[in-house]
């Protein structure tokens, strides 16, 4: 990765020289800690991030191996109820769109605890799933979805063609980002993808991070942060087209292409591809001058979480949060903020509860917790979810607490 003395880009191999956002040192955000683990020494790293003037793909230089951030990793997809309802509906609109059934192969990268390849089994379509953390891995074989406990590019890919096995539907959700090596990732997809396949990809959108000022999805495990301008060059380096995508609203606006081999003539290229990539084009997406704009927001936005915070307390206000996600890691370790802002924090996932956050040590509990406090702030560190989480916690009112997101701007709700 390194190229005179700094850093190249992971796609094109030019030299990282300009910078987009500066998150100071920070802990793997995913590296939550046991009690006995508070007075020992814990790793930070730089989590700046550059932008590559040659391809413009924004990165992070990689400090750390994926076997070091997802050997035992704590995030499980089944529970949130809004994102299971998204992988439902996303496997019946796709098995229709693609005519998927009993005859065909689905393969899922990243598959987590089979939240999605689940919808495909239980239709009758044969499903496979790929996933490096081991934890994960075996609570989805337990549930009946086979899974390979490994990391897939070019090497696994090709041991999975070798033995006959071709996806109709190749699906990787949210796992983009996290990928070091991609052009190694992108390799294997069309290595393992059969000739009228279809692969599908689910990343956050460069567009709306820069928009909505949603810095704290910047960390460690994510190596890459995507512009459809971008994802296009990096597909179409290795034999394969984007032909449709879909703008979602799910991690606060995500990306969904739809890529095929290059010589499938049976996808015709929409008109969706064209309208988004002009609509990035004007708004400067390649225009290096438009990505050093981002930084000042980050740094108008701490200031303003700072004053909230300061300000509650001043006033004797109890503040609490509700949610362990990365991205909450990520802000809470930016901004300097501990226990002596937030008491603790709430996670509805037993794999968090118990434990403490990175850097910070604000301990998690489960969410019972909330009605046993009564704080008078919720601070929902998954934005993201946040309709979701204030309608299950609604009765924090009773007592006259209220919502907060700081981002992409503080409000009170």
């Amino acid at each position: 990765m390194k190229k005179n003395g700094g850093f190249a880009c992971r796609f094109c191999g030019a030299a990282l020289e300009h910078d987009f956002v500066d998150l100071g040192m920070s802990p793997l955000a995913n590296s939550y800690l046991k009690r006995e683990q508070l007075l020992q020494m814990e790793p930070f790293f730089p989590l700046k991030a550059f932008v590559c003037g040659s391809c413009f793909l924004v990165q992070l230089p990689a400090f750390n191996t994926p076997s070091e951030i997802f050997g035992d990793y704590a995030y499980f997809s089944s529970y949130s109820d809004s994102w299971l309802a998204h992988a439902k509906k996303y496997a019946e609109e796709v098995s229709v769109r693609f005519g998927l059934g009993s005859f065909s192969q689905v393969i899922e990268v990243a598959s987590n605890d089979g939240y999605l390849l689940k919808n495909f089994k239980l239709k009758g379509v044969p499903v496979l799933g790929i996933e490096p953390a081991r934890n994960v891995a075996q609570a989805a074989i337990k549930s009946g979805i086979p899974t390979l406990i490994e990391f897939f590019g070019r090497e696994s890919a090709g041991h999975l063609a070798k033995e006959g096995v071709h996806a109709d539907l190749l699906v990787g959700n949210n796992v983009l980002a996290h990928v070091p090596d991609i052009n190694d990732f992108v390799a294997g997809m069309k290595t393992v993808l059969n000739s009228r396949g279809v692969i599908t990809m689910e990343f956050p959108h460069l567009m709306r991070l820069m928009e909505q000022n949603q810095f704290d999805t910047i960390y460690h495990e994510h190596f890459s942060y995507f512009s459809l301008v971008t994802a296009e060059k990096i597909f179409a380096a290795h034999g394969l087209v984007i032909f449709d995508v879909d703008e979602l609203p799910t991690h606060g606006g995500s990306l969904r292409i739809y890529a095929r081999h290059d010589d499938d003539n049976s996808k015709p290229v929409g008109p969706k591809v064209a309208g988004l990539m002009e609509r990035e084009i004007n708004a400067g997406f390649t225009d290096l001058h438009f990505y050093r704009s981002f930084a000042e927001k980050v740094k108008d936005t701490k200031r303003k979480v700072l004053d909230f915070v300061i300000r509650a307390k001043a006033e004797g206000k109890s503040v609490a949060g509700y949610g362990a996600p990365a991205k909450g890691n990520t802000l809470l370790n930016y901004c300097g903020i501990r226990t002596d802002f937030i008491e603790f924090t709430v996670d509805r996932s037993p794999h968090k509860q118990g434990l403490y956050l990175p850097g910070t040590h604000i301990p998690v509990h489960p969410p019972e917790k909330i009605e046993e406090s009564m704080p008078d702030y919720l601070v929902v560190l998954p934005w993201n979810l946040k309709e979701e989480i204030m309608e299950q916690m609604s009765f924090i009112r009773q007592w006259g607490g209220k919502f907060v997101v700081f981002i992409p701007e503080v409000r009170v709700l």
